[in-house]
Parts: structure tokens; sequence; C-alpha cells
């Protein structure tokens, strides 16, 4: 019974403003249709006719109104005649008044007076014109307070855009601008997200667990005299979870959780960000303990003093200098716990990083390939997967992906599987959605000729033959000559994941991507534009191992490489002597990489031959093509140990 009052209540329509505009406009269109005492007249459409009655005798009185108007009032007589009828006034309003039975407007008054005092005389009529003045006192007086209504309204209108037509009267919504826009998940508001759908990520989700738990139970941390750490950054790339982390925190925190994005600030009035910081903490203190998660700090938290084309007085700063008084200022806030998210830490003002302000910061990194079969287990759960789908091999075959690429993988597997009238998405739609990612969409009907398509297929299978040979260069997955995206050809190949990196791995592996062109060099002997991506590749790692890594023994244990500068700042830390020095070592590393990818192909050149016709007839082919070819790969793949800190 409560609960169908209780709906009979949310059923009652809500009174809106918007009533009383639609009850004066219905008021001013019922005066405008009834100002003529409430009648209804049959207006002549020539006052000729109104002449003809004259003459007939019809006419008992004319009422010349304002000098251009004539009211006629026929005779009883008149009134009964089979032509008049019509003209019978009828009236919605009761009224004593005596009604015309005509009403029309003439032009000049004095010929309408010379015309009808001619036929008065010619028929010696006893009618005499009477002449009244009307004024619509009503009517003037809106005509002239209309343009005032109109600026009102216009200005009405213009407040509540501003104010995003949320709260607050619609007068008074320009001073909500200064609110804050976080959006508030407490108790009643029903989150999905926890930490069970967070794969991977475990020591990063062991740390957002415990700033929950110091807030359920903060008497079990305080009591040792400790203090609960005032905000957590989340730090690294972009799809590895950090906004997913915080989402499980507002779906298992039971306390209030306020998100929003650090551009939510951004504003082109000034004060505006300052005041909503302001706001926010003051929201947040009110209902404390709470959270405060804000994505993309580096929108308003870049680091001060870099901006010099826009003065000291800078809205960002202003914006910063507040968040920076209310995490940690002379009044400080009592168990409000903030969490931001950013893959830009790099920009992030000193001030703001330091400890008392985000005491913490959680490195949220790529996943490895037991966090990656976690998280492809968590993206299949709502998918019609084969029975016999092993995760582990998925997990194998997306070698740095981040838990987004995973989703999007898992989401295009299903649409393939789809588009091919599947009832289960198989291994096959998801190796096909890896290339489909990586490599692009197929074209198979890209014009391509003969020696072209040849020239693909030496290429690609250049860099096959190389790999294999070479112990650290990664092994072959796919290799295949159908065009996708804006390469002509492809090779896929699965790289270790290696935590450190020695010079003769990266050497091996610029070799096996010189490899493509190694071999137009030894086949056709000439050369194409078709390893621009190759030299791009393997020119940023031989600079890297110059300049960055020290790698070099011609420039010795030194690094170029300033984590501190900026990227809009351009220096370079050595004299022209030393960039000479670096420009011949890069040349030599790649050069000598490069004859020795033509060495390899040269002593090997019959099975580049057979495994280039093997692609062209086939147009993909895999490891066992190889395999079938050069026989088994000789160097053994390094056994990965999985270190696991024990838990106490």
């Amino acid at each position: 019974m409560a609960n169908n009052k209780k709906n009979i209540k949310e059923n009652k329509p809500k009174f809106s403003p918007y009533w009383i505009y639609g009850i004066i406009i219905a008021i001013l269109i019922a005066m405008s249709v009834f100002g003529n005492n409430g009648y209804q007249e049959e207006n002549l459409t020539n006052p000729t006719q109104f002449f003809q009655f004259v003459e007939d005798g019809d006419v008992a009185k004319v009422e010349i109104v304002n000098k251009r108007i004539a009211k006629v009032y026929l005779t009883k007589e008149a009134a009964e005649k089979e032509i008049h009828k019509k003209s019978k006034p009828s009236t919605l309003i009761p009224t004593t008044a005596q009604l015309p039975n005509y009403k029309f407007e003439f032009g000049d008054l004095q010929n309408f007076e010379n015309q009808l005092d001619e036929i008065i005389k010619e028929q010696n009529l006893n009618l005499e014109p009477i002449y009244t003045t009307e004024e619509n006192h009503l009517g003037d007086f809106l005509l002239g307070i209309l343009p005032f209504i109109l600026l009102i309204g216009v200005w009405i209108f213009i407040m509540r855009r501003m104010s995003g037509g949320a709260g607050g009267g619609a007068g008074g919504q320009i001073f909500n601008i200064g609110k804050s826009k976080a959006k508030l998940f407490d108790q009643n508001t029903e989150v999905k997200t926890t930490f069970k759908d967070v794969a991977g990520l475990e020591g990063a989700k062991e740390e957002v667990q415990e700033i929950v738990d110091f807030l359920k139970h903060p008497e079990k941390y305080t009591s040792l005299g400790g203090k609960i750490p005032k905000g957590a950054l989340l730090v690294g790339p972009p799809g590895t979870g950090k906004t997913l982390l915080a989402r499980a925190v507002a779906g298992e925190a039971k306390v209030p959780f306020f998100s929003l994005s650090g551009s939510d600030f951004v504003e082109m009035f000034v004060g505006v960000g300052a005041s909503r910081v302001r706001d926010l903490f003051k929201q947040a203190k009110e209902k404390s303990p709470s959270i405060i998660f804000i994505d993309e700090i580096d929108a308003i938290g870049r680091a001060r003093g870099k901006n010099a084309m826009s003065g000291s007085n800078d809205e960002r700063e202003n914006t910063l200098n507040q968040l920076l008084t209310e995490m940690d200022g002379f009044g400080t806030n009592t168990n409000v716990i903030v969490l931001a998210a950013t893959n830009r830490a790099d920009i992030l003002d000193k001030a703001l990083m330091r400890a008392g302000r985000f005491d913490r910061q959680i490195y949220v990194d790529l996943p490895d390939i037991r966090e990656r079969k976690e998280i492809f287990e968590v993206h299949l759960r709502p998918l019609k997967k084969a029975k016999d789908l092993d995760t582990e091999f998925l997990s194998k075959q997306t070698p740095g992906f981040s838990g987004a690429d995973i989703a999007n993988v898992c989401n295009e597997a299903a649409l393939i599987a789809a588009r091919n009238n599947k009832k289960a998405v198989d291994k096959q739609d998801f190796l096909d959605a890896v290339d489909r990612i990586i490599g692009g969409l197929e074209k198979k009907n890209k014009i391509i000729t003969p020696s072209e398509k040849k020239a693909v297929a030496f290429h690609e299978a250049g860099h096959a033959t190389v790999s294999w040979m070479l112990e650290h260069a990664a092994p072959l997955v796919k290799v295949t000559i159908v065009p996708r995206g804006r390469s002509l050809g492809a090779a896929w190949y699965l790289p270790e994941e290696r935590l450190i990196v020695r010079p003769e791995q990266m050497l091996d592996e610029m070799c096996a991507a010189l490899g493509g062109r190694a071999a137009e060099k030894v086949i056709f002997n000439k050369i194409s534009t078709g390893a621009l991506s190759d030299l791009e590749k393997v020119t940023k790692q031989a600079r890297a191992m110059v300049t960055i890594y020290g790698l070099s023994d011609k420039i010795g244990n030194l690094t170029y490489y300033d984590s501190g500068q900026s990227e809009y700042g351009f220096t370079k830390p050595y004299s022209e002597q030393t960039a000479e020095l670096i420009d011949k070592e890069i040349s030599d590393i790649i050069e000598n990489q490069y004859k020795r990818a033509v060495k390899l192909l040269e002593d090997n050149k019959d099975k580049l031959t057979e495994l280039a016709n093997v692609l062209l007839e086939k147009e993909v082919i895999f490891k066992d093509n190889l395999e079938k070819i050069f026989g088994e790969r000789a160097f053994k793949k390094e056994e990965q140990i999985d270190i696991k800190v024990p838990k106490e």
C-alpha cells in the first residue's frame, strides 16, 4: 500500500515555471480574440456594398470609429431579409450593448463622407453618421512592456545556458558557475565495478585496497600514532587501468566518492577553477571520511612558470595553487583522501608530487604475460567462446598490449565471429583480431603489379630468414604479402619480454629489421622505398644505443638523455665534434648490421628463394613453413622465472 502511495506521488506532475509562461500566453491570446467585446462580425469585402445597403434603406445607424472604421447597424426589417441573415452578431461573452451587423475599414474619410451625403440627399434618408473614438488601454500597455519582456526572457535563457541548467532558480543560476562539477558516488549510487573486475595490477590493487581500508577502519592505523595518507597518484601508460582502479574504489568503498576530470576545473572566467576546488573540498569535508578522484590531473597540475606567454596571473596556475593549499595547506583536511591519475607524471609540478600531498605514487605498468592471461579471462566472461580456447596462448600472442588493447581484441574477435556467422568465438577469430589491430584491415583488392608483389615477397622472406638465423632476434609467427593498412606486406614476431636489454640483443633485432632491404639487394641487386619503417626503427635503436644507453665504445659510458627536460625545450648537451662522432657511430652500427644481413642471405640464397616462392603461392606462411625449409631453430628460449614476494 505504501508503495502504491509512493508511485502515485511520483506520477504526479511536478511544478514547472513554464506553466506560468503558458498561462500568461493563453491569457494574452484570449484577450486578443475577445478584445472587441467578444463579438464576431461579417466583414464587408468592399465599401460599395455598404452604399448599396444605404440606398435600399436597410441602414439604421452608421458609427465611424477613429476616423477609419465604420460600424453598420441595420434596421429590424432589413435584418430579417435573406441577404442579411448571416450578419446577425454572435457573442461568446454576454453583453447588453447593441452590436453592429457589419464592420469595415474605408480609405479617405472626406471621400467617404461626400459619397454618403450624396446618397442621403438623393434618397432623402434620415441618417446621420456618429463619430466615436475607441482606445485599447490594455493593448497599448502590453505593446509598451513587450520589449522589456523580451529582454528579460533572453537574459533568463542566457543565464540558464551559462550555468548548465542545473539547480537554483532561473535568474540565480549564474552563481552556480563556481560550484564543483564532481559526480558523487555513495551507498545510494550503484557502481558495479569491483576489485574482482580488475585483473593483474596486483601491487597497485593492494595499495588502493589499503587506502579504502584506511577510511573504513581508521583506528586500526591511527592507534599506533600513524596518519592516514593524504593522497595517491596513479601513474602509467594509457590504457593500463588507472581509471578502472578508481572505479573499483568507488564500487568497493562505503564512503562518499567524488569523481571528476582535471579539465572540469578549467573555465573561461577568471577565478572559477580555484572556486571549484574550494567547493569540491568543502563538500568532501562535509561528507568525510570521503575520497576525491581527479582523472587526468595534468590538465591543471603542470609545472608552474613554464608558460611564459600567459604571464604570472595564469588561471591554470591559480587553480593549481588552490589545489595545493587544499591538499596540505595551513588548514588540514581530515579523512579526505585524494586519488589522481595521469600518464604524464614528468610534467607535473614538484610541489604537487611531494610527500604530504601525494604520499604515494602507484605505478601502473603494462601487464606481463601472467597478468594478460587474467585480463583476458575478465574480458572473455561476456563472450560466447569456444570450449577449447586457450587464454595462455592468447596472452603470448599479445606482448606489449595494455588492458584497453586486450578489451579491444576481445570485442574485435566477437565482431569477426559474428561477421562469419559463427556461434562461438574461436582461436582464429582472436588471431584475426590481433592482426586487424596491429596491421590494419586487409586490402585484397589493392592493385599491385607482379614485379611489385615479387619484391614484397622477397622483402618479407628476408626478414623471416634473418630472424630465424639469429639467436636474439624475435621468433617468427606469421608472414603475409596481403596488403594491410598502409603496408604492402607484414611479418609478425613474438618478442621476448625482457626487463634489461643487452647490446647483442639490440644488434640482432636491427639486423633482422634490415633483412628486408638486404634480400632486395641480394636477389634483385636493387633497393626500394619499401624499407622506410625498417630504417626508421633501426635508426631510433642505434641512436638510443649511442646517446641514451651508453652502449657505444667510441662515445663511452655517457648519456645525453635528461629526464627532467621539458618536451618543448631543445638543448644539445654536446659539442659539434661530438655530434659528428655520434652521427658516424650511428651510421657505422647500422651499416655493419646491414652487411651482416646481406652475408647471411647470400649464404642461404637458395632457402630464401624457396621461402619467397612459397609465400608468393600461399600469400601467408607460418612458423611450420620455415621449419620445413630451415629445420628447427637452433636457439632455445630462456625460461622466465616468475618472482613472487611471499605474503606474511
